[in-house]
């Protein structure tokens, strides 16, 4: 499943668990490049990530704790 991760509208965003949840639960994703994903999330960009679909249930689940706007593209 592809999302579009939007924007993130929490007071305080978690950068680290933002882009642990990034690197855990995307498919082909390294912790370096999660870092740079979150912070252009942050900066308030677009960003396409992949999830597979055992995991979806939980990763939108997380997203909405993160307080992270997305769209389900697929």
């Amino acid at each position: 499943m592809k999302l579009n991760l939007v924007s993130c509208d929490a007071q305080r965003p978690d950068k680290r668990a933002i882009a642990k949840f990034i690197a855990e639960i995307s498919t082909n994703m390294n912790e370096s490049l999660a870092n740079e994903l979150t912070e252009i999330l942050l900066e308030g960009d677009v960003v396409d990530i992949e999830i597979a679909d055992k995991n979806t249930g939980s990763a939108l689940r997380t997203l909405r704790k993160l307080d992270i706007d997305y769209e389900i593209v697929e």
